[in-house]
């Protein structure tokens, strides 16, 4: 029989945590709570969950710092859970290490697809990357860097096939816009936006039908980017 899905939920609200893991086990997951992130590392110690839901404002470690502590050692996906009056913090957390966020109120309906697309989700290092990526609508040779969509061969500059091939390993999460900046244009660039806007903008006009309504690179107002690879 195979194991179930483990997700840790962190959340010093006792409803919330009920309500969480009385719907995920209902779905076949494994669940276990901690209503800090200081619990939360002490349930890591024994126990490692293939996905980690967390709130942002908790007392002792709250999410963001939790997101820190579990980065370096873990690659575990993590959804943090924030109301609307905590952008900055929403996105704080994302550049430190968060993979998702569900606002707050949320249906269950969605924060569960959230779940599920984030553990589909299995990121690679350039080191374990296969020569070719083929992911829904998308083929990626990486010694050619040819990209082809849904079989038609599309001609991208070197940017712009680094920032598609970034998305294409991080697939139905949001990448935050400093994530993507760091990783195609280096640390010194995080400041810097409209180079991101130019490019999206740029790759959009290549890959997509019509790129005033994407489907395949779509922005998360404020916050970044999420790449959806298709059928």
């Amino acid at each position: 029989m195979a194991e179930r899905p483990k997700v840790l939920v962190v959340d010093d609200e006792t409803q919330i945590t009920r309500v969480l893991r009385t719907s995920l086990s209902a779905q076949g997951y494994d669940v276990r709570s901690a209503n800090d992130g200081e619990m939360a590392l002490e349930v890591m110690k024994d126990w490692s969950p293939n996905l980690i839901i967390t709130d942002l404002s908790m007392p002792n470690m709250n999410g963001i710092q939790l997101c820190r502590q579990v980065r370096t050692t873990a690659a575990v996906p993590i959804i943090v859970l924030s109301v609307r009056s905590q952008e900055e913090q929403k996105i704080e957390a994302l550049d430190a290490g968060a993979d998702d966020y569900v606002t707050k109120p949320f249906s269950m309906n969605e924060l569960l697809a959230r779940v599920r697309a984030n553990l589909r989700r299995a990121p690679q290092s350039e080191e374990t990357l296969p020569e070719s990526i083929d992911i829904g609508d998308f083929k990626i040779d990486l010694p050619t860097r040819a990209v082809s969509v849904k079989g038609n061969r599309v001609h991208l500059t070197p940017k712009e096939f680094d920032l598609l091939l970034y998305m294409v390993q991080h697939p139905h999460r949001v990448i935050p816009h400093r994530s993507l900046l760091a990783a195609i244009w280096g640390d010194n660039s995080t400041e810097q936006p409209e180079y991101l806007r130019v490019f999206v903008g740029q790759l959009r006009k290549k890959i997509e039908t019509n790129p005033a309504e994407p489907h395949y690179v779509l922005t998360d107002r404020w916050v970044g980017y999420r790449f959806e690879p298709g059928s």
